[in-house]
């Protein structure tokens, strides 16, 4: 039994399934884990089940420090199990679980269609029959949210509503999401896609080939600084210097309203392997396979995220609408941090 909310912790930290949503989904259904294997071991004990509980949410926290849906989930389970006997406690987390499940669901339905109306009115002001051009960075699909996908919303629904519609992939190094889950996605929907080098997004701006950016983010603060997968920052320099829109999509339970400063989230550091080597699929043989980039004595440096100030970002989609990028906006929607919107949301009624 011990090995069952351990296994969920290793899912996460390992990059078994990765992406803010589904790993804020993940850890509320490790915490519905952790709740069984505490009840085991603490009996009709309230106490110490609850200890036990507590201790099993930190080890999953810290498993991916920079995504705050992951903290938002244990906090939002340990909350609403405060009542009750041990065993209506537990089942109150696996009913906290479905809840927060169901809410990015919706949420992330709902960031397509917001998503959808600027992406129309772009495309119109261009010409509806010509071709319009979003780049995106990494992987915000419905492979990291359960479905829909965040930054992937917008471009499904504008695709299903019969815009003509093409998208460059970042292939996104060193774990290669967007080469490997973006474009796969996007194929399965017949949205039409080029990947490209990390490096290449600048030129395709620079000589007008990209009308608007939508990446998806770990975590926004109250203040509009947006933490998301290394090489957003980039991104938004090239829009901003070619006038080219940046938008970010995420549902409100990636907010972290309790800071300001984009610069004071912890930053992930990962394996310097996943630098130096790189995976994929050996076409002969159908197997995944590893190869050496680097020469053996060079080391490597594998910073995980980095923080887009919010003077670099044209607008923010959430499941509540399209919002500026700065503390005033943020909190006029959703509050200045006394209670986090997931946790004012996912609540078992």
């Amino acid at each position: 039994a011990k090995a069952i909310p351990y296994a969920a912790a290793v899912a996460i930290k390992d990059m078994h399934l990765r992406g803010a949503v589904v790993i804020g989904t993940a850890a509320a259904y490790g915490m519905a884990l952790a709740a069984c294997e505490a009840q085991a071991a603490a009996g009709e004990d309230v106490a110490k089940f609850m200890d036990l509980l507590q201790a099993s949410g930190e080890k999953l926290k810290a498993t991916r420090p920079t995504a705050v849906n992951l903290e938002h989930a244990v906090r939002d389970v340990l909350a609403g199990v405060t009542s009750g006997t041990v065993a209506e406690r537990v089942e109150q987390s696996w009913e906290l679980a479905k809840v927060q499940k169901g809410h990015d669901l919706d949420w992330c339905r709902r960031i397509g269609e917001h998503g959808l109306k600027i992406i129309r009115q772009m495309s119109d002001k261009k010409g509806g029959d010509k071709t319009f051009n979003i780049l995106t960075h990494c992987n915000a699909g419905w492979l990291a949210c359960i479905d829909f996908g965040t930054a992937t919303a917008p471009m499904y629904a504008a695709h299903d509503a019969g815009i003509k519609l093409h998208v460059y992939v970042d292939e996104t190094r060193p774990r290669n999401q967007g080469a490997s889950l973006t474009a796969w996605e996007l194929g399965q929907h017949g949205v039409p896609h080029t990947v490209i080098a990390d490096n290449t997004g600048g030129h395709l701006m620079q000589h007008g080939m990209v009308d608007m950016v939508i990446t998806g983010a770990d975590r926004v603060t109250r203040g509009g600084d947006v933490c998301n997968k290394i090489g957003t920052y980039l991104k938004a320099l090239a829009a901003k210097d070619n006038n080219v829109p940046f938008y970010v999509a995420l549902p409100s339970s990636t907010l972290d309203l309790r800071l300001v400063d984009g610069f004071k989230i912890p930053i992930e550091q990962r394996s310097a392997r996943e630098v130096s080597h790189v995976q994929g699929l050996h076409e002969e043989t159908g197997k995944i396979m590893e190869v050496l980039l680097t020469p053996k004595s060079s080391p490597a440096a594998n910073y995980a995220f980095d923080v887009t100030p919010r003077h670099l970002v044209t607008g923010l989609i959430t499941e509540c609408g399209v919002h500026e990028a700065n503390e005033a906006a943020i909190v006029a929607v959703f509050g200045n941090g006394s209670e986090e919107p997931s946790a004012k949301k996912a609540k078992v009624e």
